[in-house]
């Protein structure tokens, strides 16, 4: 069968352990190439994770004929750049998340993708991990009944890091990554309740930045309506005393409640008064799974769960709950 021979654009940190050795260690899948502006970091990953070859300029991995397709973990800003230039090599992509700066963005990408047939994929992996597959599977089963509502909650601490005016991370400059951590933390639970729950059809809700202590939104609120008639809502916020992180599905049999970040067990409620805790731990190489369904899709033995368009419904959401403050902050979003 055939190897898909992978070139990464942007070997990072999310590179390091969570997707770069999953292209290593799937089946029918190698890792050849990398790219980092600093030459000498991009050759020091090579080195570090066997890779033979390395790149400073993004172009020139696209073009390299041993290169079957392209893993973009860049921050957002540069993610429709370098997927019009795959697309426009033949090259099929798998961006990271969130797909892009903006709906319209993303649009443009799945455009000139489907215009030179190039598949694109979104790394929105918990629609793989055995994890979240086991909180599909008890809704889709009907063990909770019929679904009502969807609340998701999820707050953080102000840290340190992001109290240096001069070297904040790109996470919460809009410009690079379409907001704060609003928007690099919450699209993976909206995501997964859109594979979960169907698509998203109408948003409502409110950003601010309480703290101002950086050009991005700290806190969001939002209620939302899926195209089944469930109801959403949801609070987030980064200036808070705690980490906390749960989403609750609620059903009129049952409910579920589970984080979307760390291993924590999955809570279920019946209506009867019994309770069920299940443990599922996710692997080391938490894109792995996802990777193997992009890597079958390829090779057309399946299909991968995560592409363009259900990536894009989740930018579309984020864009609707942030454009009143995007607008008003003047954020060149």
């Amino acid at each position: 069968m055939k190897i898909i021979k992978w070139g990464i654009i942007g070997c990072g940190n999310v590179t390091e352990v969570k997707s770069g050795p999953a292209f290593q260690k799937a089946p029918n899948s190698a890792l050849v190439a990398v790219m980092r502006r600093d030459a000498a970091l991009a050759e020091d990953y090579a080195k570090r994770h066997n890779v033979p070859k390395w790149y400073s300029n993004a172009e020139d991995l696209i073009n390299d004929p041993e290169v079957d397709a392209v893993y973009i973990a860049t921050p957002p800003s540069s993610h429709k750049e370098y997927t019009i230039l795959c697309a426009k090599a033949g090259k099929p992509v798998y961006v990271e998340k969130p797909m892009a700066l903006t709906f319209e963005e993303c649009n443009e990408m799945i455009s000139v993708c489907k215009e030179h047939n190039v598949p694109l994929f979104v790394a929105y992996y918990r629609r793989a991990l055995p994890r979240f597959l086991k909180i599909k599977e008890i809704i889709d089963e009907g063990k909770l009944g019929n679904i009502r509502h969807v609340n998701c909650v999820l707050y953080h601490p102000f840290e340190a890091r992001y109290d240096d005016e001069i070297n904040l991370p790109w996470t919460v400059l809009p410009h690079i990554s379409g907001g704060g951590i609003f928007v690099d933390l919450a699209c993976h639970t909206l995501d997964f309740l859109d594979f979960v729950l169907g698509p998203i059809k109408s948003v409502r809700g409110h950003a601010t930045s309480q703290l101002m202590a950086y050009p991005a939104e700290d806190a969001v609120s939002m209620s939302f309506l899926f195209e089944n008639g469930i109801h959403g809502s949801g609070i987030w916020n980064f200036a808070s005393f705690e980490r906390y992180d749960n989403t609750e599905i609620v059903g009129n049999k049952g409910k579920i409640s589970f984080s979307t970040f760390g291993n924590d067990p999955l809570h279920i409620q019946y209506a009867d008064g019994e309770k069920e805790s299940i443990t599922i731990e996710n692997p080391l190489h938490i894109q792995q799974p996802f990777i193997e369904t992009v890597i079958s899709d390829l090779l057309g033995n399946g299909v991968s769960p995560s592409k363009g368009i259900s990536g894009a419904r989740t930018t579309w959401v984020i864009d609707e709950v942030l454009k009143e403050f995007r607008n008003s902050s003047n954020s060149g979003i």
